[in-house]
């Protein structure tokens, strides 16, 4: 299997990645390869011990921290994406550091941005109320684009205000709905989705459908965001990880405890979350920069 392709595609579909980031992490990862002497698709086989040999050779050769830390970063990726499908039942370059090089602090939309997002799919018409209803819900459980593209319309429950969603290593978790993203799943469910469905074929009970009656794939979520980013005049780059940064950050930004935005994000591990009090802080300082007398 090609798992480094399959890796490529999930930089630049899940996680909205730019061309350039996409190919320096391809080039690193076949410096790996051809550092180990293994074939592209032997990276499934690689051991812990080979990675650490790896990293201290470059530190050997005098690379730079940050030469180093980027080379670490593609690696680590790529295994964090092999444990997530399923390809690994274990991570070799989990416990492997190559020391700290400051925090990455992940992209996302202001309010007012989310709202231009939000609006920009015309819902008279059968797509762009599935469309709007997609980005709603993204908005409001911050669901990963895997996640959203297998959810099924009977794992959402208006009644109660949730939906199931199925994350990293088949983890079951509850994520509750704002009544906004209710009021488009009603809409879509009674008006909408039937338009998608193929007659006489059996209803293949997935949420979000194409026009083929199928469920849409984590590419086409991806394509329809960016569609309606340009669509709304929104100049960073977007992407439906964009929209789950987003849901984090503003959930903090109006009051939210970590711990709840842990859970709802299903995150295993809070210091993940932690990332997010990073924005906030930034966010919190420039105002105050702005704002008082005494900078």
């Amino acid at each position: 299997m090609d798992y480094l392709s399959l890796f490529m595609e999930y930089l630049q579909v899940e996680l909205g990645l730019a061309e350039n980031t996409r190919f320096s992490y391809q080039r690193d990862l076949r410096i790996f390869c051809k550092a180990l002497k293994i074939p592209e698709d032997k990276l499934v086989q690689v051991q812990r011990i080979q990675i650490i040999n790896y990293i201290t050779g470059l530190k050997l050769q005098g690379r730079t921290a940050a030469t180093i830390a980027r080379k670490l970063a593609a690696i680590k990726a790529f295994y964090r994406f092999m444990i997530t499908e399923n390809y690994l039942q274990s991570d070799p370059a989990e416990a492997v550091e190559a020391g700290t090089k400051g925090v990455h602090l992940p992209k996302v939309l202001t309010e007012p941005e989310i709202q231009a997002l939000l609006e920009a799919p015309d819902i008279s018409t059968a797509e762009g109320l599935r469309d709007r209803t997609m980005l709603e819900m993204l908005y409001a459980t911050g669901m990963r684009v895997s996640e959203l593209v297998t959810v099924k319309a009977a794992s959402v429950n208006l009644d109660m205000r949730y939906v199931i969603a199925f994350g990293k290593g088949s983890k079951e978790r509850i994520v509750p709905l704002g009544s906004v993203a209710i009021t488009y799943l009603r809409k879509y469910l009674a008006e909408g989705r039937n338009h998608f469905l193929k007659e006489n074929e059996k209803d293949p009970e997935t949420l979000f459908l194409g026009l083929g009656g199928q469920g849409l794939t984590r590419q086409r979520v991806w394509e329809i965001i960016k569609q309606y980013g340009r669509q709304a005049g929104i100049t960073k780059m977007i992407s439906p990880h964009v929209l789950r940064h987003s849901f984090a950050t503003h959930l903090l930004d109006n009051g939210a405890d970590l711990r709840s935005v842990q859970e709802m994000l299903g995150h295993a591990d809070i210091s993940t979350t932690q990332i997010y009090t990073h924005l906030t802080n930034k966010r919190l300082r420039s105002v105050y920069e702005k704002a008082h007398p005494r900078k």
